[in-house]
């Protein structure tokens, strides 16, 4: 199991930027992998991003790419989802989780979740 701290969600206007951040505490934080998902109300949780251990690999949902990027510093035990060009669509908890079996957008691979952060995007 990994305690996982979400951060950094607020209120942005269309078209803004925001950086969430994802605090793991545990001693072996190479050996997951991260992803994000997001939950908006009344609707079923979705794979947003996910970075392999070492963050030599990202991968993204199509509605993603171009305007979110996942990244890692190991060295902090962070991970942290740069959101550009956001849309009133993107409003949701974002969710970071930790998977042991490698990179995947599948939630039931990922045992160890935080408690999520909002984002807000007014229009």
């Amino acid at each position: 199991q990994v305690l996982l701290v979400e951060s950094g969600g607020g209120l942005v206007q269309a078209g803004g930027s925001l950086r969430v951040s994802c605090a793991a505490y545990v001693g072996t934080f190479m050996s997951f992998a991260i992803g994000w998902f997001r939950q908006a109300p009344g609707k079923e949780r979705e794979f947003v991003a996910a970075i392999t251990r070492t963050g030599g690999s990202t991968y993204y949902t199509d509605s993603m790419k171009g305007r979110f990027t996942i990244s890692r510093d190991n060295a902090k035990n962070t991970v942290y989802l740069q959101m550009n060009s956001l849309k009133p669509e993107d409003t949701a908890v974002y969710y970071c989780a930790a998977s042991r079996t490698g990179v995947t957008d599948r939630r039931s691979d990922f045992g160890s979740w935080g408690r999520g952060t909002q984002v807000t995007v007014s229009s």
